[in-house]
């Protein structure tokens, strides 16, 4: 049977992390426990996105198999995907089924000593396992609530299943990503999808953001004397939204409805990307600034594109036919590699579109460290995994500590260590499938 304990309440004017054994060396957010509940990417990638920066990430999974990413996409030796070994990097796992109540108590006692709650479950899922925020405040009033979903945890769409792909279809963002009907301004057939779960990763990267906000947010109410704790809502749908730019003003003020643009952008000019001398291989020129694109025209020979009719970027926009032909019928006589050196030379921002092959391969990206090399298992039996490294970049640059772990690798470690249960109590978890 757990037993729950608060204790007495602490000074919150001299609020400090819940693990103040942590090295203030390890990372701006060394000390902070955050307890992730969230399955796949949204969540998991705020996780991972903290736990980089130092936060202590205890992974809650379900004992059968664990988080489905596990086994998403590509399979190493051992079963498991390398994607989970990069997003569940610097985490630690424990294993505890919530559909039963004694998992759910072990999440409760976990929470009195976290500092952050993220999870990405359907809105009132928590609250119907009785781990919602009005459940936990009571027990930790600091508890600050990251939580994950497609459409917010309030609205009339809040109870709908939140994914990616048709977050990004609602939030105008599909539409505009996509090749233009020239008749009608409209899609030319289906949009074109990114070949990544955009929506979810954006909504991660909101959801860290938030996260740290509401750890500032926290330090100042707790100066104030008042409790700490709130929740972060974030949405999917509107972490897109927050790509849009000025498409919204726009429509408000112009009644524009901003159409597809292919590989160009509206009402910029020129900057596209243009077929080379190699089928299939296009390489990217930005020459909409105006006196970056009086160096382009110059560069291909065809001074007579220049001059006042051509000035500024509201010039070319009238004349976008003639540019964009000039430019391609120069660069498809051309290899990638020589067209990127007079780009160079000519100081107009320019590059290949690149694979993953090209990518890794990279002397830049080498030199940032934003490829690293992480050991996954022990001794000979183990191997290395490259991930990519995590932005922004501190002045003390953050490494990964290990790669995402086993599953259930740290039941011990954490039931042991932190909750302080005996190895009856623990036995008794897994013979109940608690902890598999």
């Amino acid at each position: 049977m757990l037993r729950f304990n608060r204790g007495p309440l602490r000074n919150l004017s001299n609020y400090a992390p819940r693990n103040p054994e942590a090295s203030a060396n390890a990372g701006p957010l060394a000390g902070i426990r955050v307890l992730e509940l969230g399955q796949l990417i949204a969540g998991p990638f705020a996780g991972q996105l903290l736990g980089q920066f130092g936060a202590e990430i205890l992974k809650v999974e379900p004992p059968n198999g664990g988080d489905p990413l596990r086994v998403w996409r590509e399979l190493d030796a051992d079963g498991t995907s390398p994607w989970f070994r990069s997003i569940g990097r610097n985490k630690k796992s424990i294993t505890l089924d919530l559909r039963k109540e004694e998992g759910r108590k072990i999440v409760k006692k976990l929470a009195l000593d976290s500092d952050v709650i993220i999870e990405n479950f359907k809105p009132g899922t928590l609250e119907k396992w009785s781990l919602g925020p009005s459940d936990l405040h009571p027990l930790n009033p600091e508890l600050i609530f990251t939580r994950v979903s497609g459409y917010g945890q309030t609205g009339s769409w809040s109870h709908r299943g939140g994914y990616a792909s048709v977050c990004e279809a609602e939030s105008g963002f599909r539409f505009i990503n996509g090749f233009r009907d020239s008749s009608t301004g409209l899609l030319d057939g289906p949009p074109v999808r990114p070949n990544i779960s955009l929506g979810d990763s954006v909504a991660g990267l909101h959801a860290a953001f938030g996260t740290v906000l509401a750890l500032l947010a926290r330090s100042q109410r707790n100066a104030a004397g008042q409790r700490g704790g709130q929740t972060v809502d974030v949405s999917i749908l509107e972490s897109m939204m927050n790509l849009m730019e000025g498409i919204i003003p726009e429509y408000d003020r112009k009644g524009v409805i901003r159409g597809p643009s292919g590989s160009s952008v509206t009402g910029i000019v020129p900057t596209n990307a243009y077929p080379t001398s190699t089928p299939s291989v296009y390489v990217i020129i930005g020459g909409n600034g105006d006196s970056i694109y009086t160096r382009l025209m110059t560069a291909i020979g065809r001074p007579d594109l220049t001059g006042p009719k051509f000035l500024h970027n509201h010039h070319r926009v009238t004349h976008q036919q003639a540019i964009e032909q000039a430019i391609s019928e120069w660069t498809s006589q051309r290899s990638a590699s020589e067209i990127c050196e007079i780009m160079e030379e000519a100081k107009v921002p320019n590059g290949k579109i690149m694979n993953v092959e090209d990518l890794m391969k990279c002397e830049h990206v080498e030199e940032r460290g934003m490829i690293e090399s992480v050991r996954v298992g022990d001794g000979d039996e183990g191997w290395d995994v490259r991930v990519p490294g995590v932005a922004p970049r501190l002045e003390d640059v953050a490494k990964t500590r290990w790669a995402g772990p086993d599953l259930g690798a740290h039941n011990d470690e954490i039931l042991r260590g932190r909750l302080q249960m005996t190895a009856e109590e623990i036995d008794a978890l897994r013979d109940q499938g608690i902890i598999g």
